[in-house]
C-alpha cells in the first residue's frame, strides 16, 4: 500500500512539473505600440471640411449620385481583387490550422505485409524470426504528442492569428483602394464629358467664325490672313477632341475591369451623360487620432509587428529541450489465423526529450534575426502613421485649395464667355481686327476646359480625403 502511494504521489509531482513547464512561455509578451499623434489638424479645416464623426463607411452616398452608388454595389460582388484578398485572409486561416494541429496528438494507423527470409548465416537472437522464409503482419496504431513545455507552439499560432488578422485588415485596405477607384474613374468619366461636351461647343462657334471670316474675306473686308488664323484657331480645338474621346473610352474599360467585368461592359450605361457629383456643403473629418483605428494598412502593420514579435519566442524556444509522447499498439504475428489474437499484440509508450546543446550558435543567430525583424516591423508601423497623417493632411489640403480655383476658372470662364459675344459683335462691325477675336475665343476654351477639370478634381480630392481617412468600411 505504502509502495502505491509513493508511485501515486510521484506521478502527481512529474504531472505537476510538467504543468508547471507547460505555463512557461519563452519570448516577449506583444504589447502594442503607443503612438503619439496630433489632436488637431495641423492645417485649418475651412472651406467645406469640419470635425466631427466623420461619415467614412458608405462615404459615396454624401455625393448623392444614384449611378456611382450602384456601380460601388456591383464593385463589392464582382471585383477581382475583392475575390483575391478573400482568397488569402482562406489562406492565412488555415495556415493557422497547421499549427494549431500542433497542439494535438498526431496519430496514424500502419497496416502491412511482408515475406521475408532469413540467412542460414546470421546467429539467431532468441525472440527473432524463425530461419528461412517468413510471413508478417502488422496491424496498429502508432502516435506522438509534443509537450509545449517553452511555448514554441502556443508562440507559433500567436504568429499565426495576429498574420491572420493582418490578412482580414488587407482585405479592408482593399475594399478603401477598390472604393476609392471606383470613385475616382466615374469622377474622371464625367468630367471627360463635360470637357467633349464644351469642346464640341466651341468647335460649332469656331466653325461659325470661320464662315463669318471667309464671307468677309469674300466680300474684300479682310484678307486672307484672317482667313487662315480662323483655320488654324479651329484645327487646335478640333485636335484635342480625339484624345478626350479616347481617355473617355479609356476610363469606361478601366472601370468594368475594377467591377470584374468585361472591359467594354458599361459603355451602354454610362453613353448616357451625367453631371460630375457635387460635394456635400459640408463634410466630416473626425479627428487624427481617430485615423490610426480607421486606416487599414495602419492597423495590418500592427498586426504584423504582433506577429514578428511572436516568432522572437519561436526561436528562444530552440534553446530548450522539446519533450515528445511516443506510443504504438499493435497486433504483429506470422501467421494469418493468429494476427488479431490478444497474444499478438505488442506495445510502447514513453517521452522522448530533444535538446540541441550544440548547433554552433545557429539558434541564437536566430534569435537575433528575429529580433531585428521587429525592429523593422517597428519602424515600419511608425512609418506608416506618418505616411496615413501625411495623406489625410495633404488631401485636406487639396480639396479646399482646389475649389478655390474652381470658383477662380468659374469667374474667367465667365468673363471669356461675354468677351466673345462682344469682341464678335465689334469684329462684325468693323470695330476690331480679327486677333482679338482669336483671343478670346481661345481663351474661352482654355478657361471652359480648365474649369470642367477643375470640377471634376474638387471631387476627386473630396474622394482622395475619404480614401485618406480609411473610407468604405466600418471599425
Amino acid at each position: 500500500m505504502g509502495a502505491r502511494s509513493g508511485i501515486q504521489m510521484r506521478r502527481a509531482l512529474l504531472a505537476s512539473i510538467a504543468l508547471a513547464l507547460a505555463g512557461c512561455v519563452v519570448g516577449p509578451d506583444y504589447v502594442a505600440p503607443e503612438t503619439e499623434t496630433p489632436d488637431l489638424w495641423r492645417m485649418q479645416l475651412t472651406r467645406g471640411l469640419a470635425e466631427g464623426q466623420a461619415e467614412l463607411q458608405t462615404w459615396w452616398k454624401t455625393l448623392d449620385d444614384p449611378t456611382l452608388t450602384s456601380l460601388i454595389e456591383r464593385a463589392t460582388e464582382g471585383s477581382l481583387d475583392i475575390r483575391l484578398a478573400l482568397g488569402r485572409i482562406d489562406e492565412a486561416a488555415s495556415r493557422r490550422g497547421i499549427f494549431r494541429g500542433e497542439w494535438f496528438p498526431s496519430m496514424s494507423s500502419v497496416t502491412g505485409y511482408q515475406r521475408a527470409r532469413i540467412s542460414d548465416n546470421v546467429i539467431q537472437l532468441p525472440g527473432t524470426l524463425p530461419l528461412g522464409t517468413n510471413n508478417f503482419y502488422d496491424v496498429g496504431l502508432g502516435g506522438s504528442w509534443e509537450i509545449d513545455l517553452f511555448g514554441r507552439i502556443r508562440r507559433s499560432v500567436e504568429a499565426a492569428t495576429a498574420e491572420l488578422d493582418a490578412s482580414v485588415e488587407d482585405y479592408r485596405d482593399t475594399l478603401v483602394i477598390l472604393y476609392a477607384q471606383v470613385g475616382l474613374t466615374y469622377v474622371d468619366i464625367r468630367t471627360l464629358q463635360e470637357r467633349i461636351r464644351f469642346n464640341e461647343q466651341n468647335i460649332a462657334n469656331q466653325r461659325g467664325t470661320l464662315t463669318l471670316v471667309r464671307e468677309r474675306n469674300r466680300a474684300g473686308l479682310v484678307g486672307d490672313l484672317d482667313v487662315r488664323q480662323a483655320e488654324q484657331n479651329l484645327g487646335r480645338t478640333e485636335a484635342l477632341l480625339p484624345f478626350l474621346r479616347q481617355s473617355y473610352v479609356q476610363a469606361v474599360n478601366r472601370l468594368g475591369v475594377l467591377l470584374g467585368l468585361v472591359p467594354s461592359s458599361l459603355h451602354a450605361e454610362l453613353a448616357v451623360e451625367g453631371a460630375v457629383p457635387v460635394p456635400p456643403p459640408e463634410v466630416l473629418v473626425g479627428l487624427p487620432r481617430e485615423l490610426l483605428r480607421q486606416r487599414p494598412d495602419v492597423r495590418a502593420s500592427e498586426r504584423l509587428l504582433a506577429a514578428q514579435t511572436a516568432r522572437i519566442g519561436v526561436a528562444t524556444a530552440d534553446l530548450y529541450p522539446r519533450l515528445t509522447i511516443l506510443g504504438s499498439f499493435a497486433f504483429q504475428a506470422t501467421d494469418v489465423a493468429n494476427w488479431t489474437s490478444w497474444g499478438s499484440r505488442a506495445f510502447s509508450i514513453g517521452p522522448k526529450v530533444i535538446w540541441n546543446i550544440f548547433d554552433g550558435g545557429r539558434i541564437r543567430s536566430n534569435i537575433r534575426v528575429q529580433d531585428a525583424l521587429t525592429d523593422q516591423a517597428v519602424t515600419q508601423y511608425q512609418q506608416s502613421v506618418l505616411e496615413a497623417l501625411e495623406d489625410a493632411e495633404s488631401s485636406m489640403i487639396a480639396f479646399v485649395e482646389e475649389q478655390n480655383r474652381r470658383d477662380a476658372l468659374q469667374r474667367s470662364a465667365t468673363a471669356a464667355s461675354q468677351a466673345v459675344e462682344l469682341v464678335t459683335t465689334l469684329y462684325r462691325t468693323g470695330l476690331t481686327n480679327f486677333q482679338n477675336v482669336l483671343d478670346t475665343e481661345r481663351s474661352l476654351f482654355e478657361r471652359q476646359d480648365e474649369l470642367a477639370q477643375s470640377r471634376g478634381q474638387v471631387t476627386q480630392n473630396l474622394i482622395t480625403v475619404y480614401r485618406a481617412l480609411g473610407g468604405g468600411w466600418s471599425p
